[in-house]
């Protein structure tokens, strides 16, 4: 269903493309004057404008280009009786879909809506398939015959048929986007859209108007109305990755989406209804977060209705082989003729790579592998192209071996700090770089910048 805007001042014609769009499943909007159209394109967005060119006051042409000003993506078809072809030419040149003349018939009118729905409909769907394949690049692949991923694979067949809400817990580069994309590609929704977005990767503000939308005018840039990517997601998927770093005020909205199945824009004073599926992902413990205040509980229970849990590596380590065969056939397709012929690893290799603990996870181990294939001058990759922090004993063991004296422990001050140590580590080793040490922690620069803070900013 799309929603369309006519713009007409004589009734009847209001009325006669009214029911006929009605009947055809459109959601319809109808404005007397160019004035009224104008108001109705800043209030809300709309997938098509149908206007009258001749009209007392704002004329269809003063439509059109406020049209092309607020909202660029919206498709504008103009109706006249009064055609002559230089303001054709000036409205396609505008902006204009199609100038139709009046009279016209009904199935060539019915032809160019349906011709124009479907241009916008596949711009926006090529505006999703490039986020898709973006975020394909360098992600690890889905694979794995150990106990615990058959129970994942074994849930994921279970929820897809469901539209409850799905909570992913797992380690980074464990795969917890590929567990979505499987539950939404095994789902009767799998011909919509699937739209991912990591919610840690950008500032509260840009999230809250990527996530829903913004109208004109809204904060400074906001230059035109915008779609946000729930209303991208729409009869689809939305995966919200890294969902710990939202901050609580945006908590609430989401919460409002889950309970609601609508939000406003940023800027806007409509509600906006959409249907779907919202899968939620986090590599952090979220009751931790909760206890902490930094996660609200509401929220918490509205996404964990069905959780999915990815074990790390290193407690599915019967899977290695499977995945490093994988890997090696996948650089061959990347690198093409030229590495084609190293194909194996041998026993010692393979031995020294089933007792590391990948604290990277699978993504580690793609990234292992695929340079021992390029550095590896042979057909066999050995012990000797294995990287040494793989093949040292040392790095196979846990990081702390602690004891606990008979007195016991101050825990919550040696946690302190260990914190406090790790942090200026990670900002020594990083030249004082903030985001450069945040990832060194494997946290986001929101939490690095927070737990800074906490210690005077070191």
């Amino acid at each position: 269903m799309s929603k369309i805007l006519v713009v007409d001042d004589e009734q009847s014609m209001r009325d006669f493309l009214a029911i006929l769009l009605t009947k055809e499943g459109h959601e319809i909007v109808t404005a007397k004057n160019g004035a009224d159209a104008i108001r109705a394109v800043q209030a809300e967005i709309f997938d098509l404008v149908i206007t009258d060119v001749k009209m007392p006051g704002a004329d269809g042409m003063e439509v059109l280009r406020s049209v092309k000003e607020i909202s660029p993506d919206t498709v504008v078809i103009m109706i006249t009786a009064f055609a002559t072809t230089e303001a054709a030419v000036e409205a396609m040149k505008i902006g204009a879909y199609d100038y139709i003349i009046k009279p016209f018939k009904v199935d060539e009118l019915k032809l160019i809506i349906n011709n124009s729905l479907e241009k916008r409909y596949l711009r926006k769907e090529n505006i999703l398939l490039k986020r898709e394949i973006e975020s394909k690049a360098g992600f690890a692949n889905f694979i794995g015959k150990s106990v615990p991923m058959q129970k994942v694979f074994s849930l994921i067949r279970q929820v897809s048929d469901t539209t409850s809400t799905v909570l992913i817990t797992g380690e980074s580069g464990t795969g917890k986007e590929l567990v979505a994309k499987a539950v939404h590609f095994n789902s009767p929704r799998k011909n919509g859209p699937f739209v991912t977005v990591n919610c840690g990767a950008l500032p509260e503000t840009l999230l809250e108007s990527e996530l829903f939308g913004y109208m004109k005018g809204a904060f400074t840039g906001a230059s035109s109305n915008k779609q946000g990517l729930f209303e991208a997601a729409n009869n689809g998927t939305i995966f919200l990755d890294e969902i710990s770093a939202t901050t609580p005020a945006l908590q609430i909205r989401l919460l409002r989406v889950l309970q609601e199945h609508e939000f406003m824009r940023v800027g806007g004073t409509a509600g906006v209804k959409v249907d779907v599926h919202v899968i939620a992902a986090s590599n952090r413990d979220l009751l931790t977060e909760i206890a902490k205040g930094a996660f609200r509980e509401d929220l918490y229970y509205r996404l964990n209705v069905i959780p999915i849990h990815l074990p790390p590596l290193r407690e599915r380590k019967e899977d290695i082989p499977l995945l490093t065969e994988h890997f090696l056939k996948k650089v061959v397709r990347k690198e093409g003729d030229r590495r084609a012929r190293i194909k194996t690893i041998d026993a010692e290799a393979m031995k020294a790579l089933m007792a590391y603990h990948w604290p990277g996870n699978v993504r580690e181990l793609e990234n292992t592998i695929e340079r021992m294939m390029i550095m590896t001058p042979e057909d066999v990759i050995r012990i000797d192209q294995v990287p040494d922090k793989i093949k040292t004993p040392s790095h196979g063991a846990d990081p702390f071996t602690l004891e606990i004296p008979e007195t016991g422990v101050d825990l919550e001050a040696l946690l302190e700090n260990t914190e406090r140590t790790f942090l200026r580590k990670a900002l020594e080793k990083a030249g004082g770089v903030k985001t450069d040490a945040a990832k060194l922690l494997g946290l986001t620069f929101r939490s690095f910048r927070h737990r800074l803070q906490k210690y005077g900013d070191l």
